[in-house]
């Protein structure tokens, strides 16, 4: 299976413990902090501007 990425690379400030906590977690698991963080924006739900404009 050929997987063909359109890349972005970004770079991410994280305080130590946030860190530690990443890095743990992809030894725990034994995936890549890519890959996790990858999963984890892709989870994110996101409002449409007027949903937003009904909370606000």
């Amino acid at each position: 299976m050929n997987k063909k990425w359109a890349t972005k690379r970004i770079t991410v400030n994280l305080a130590s413990s946030e860190a530690e906590k990443l890095e743990n977690y992809c030894q725990q698991t034994g995936r890549p902090a890519t890959d996790v963080i990858r999963e984890l924006i892709r989870g994110l739900s996101v409002q449409t501007q007027d949903e937003q404009k009904m909370v606000d």
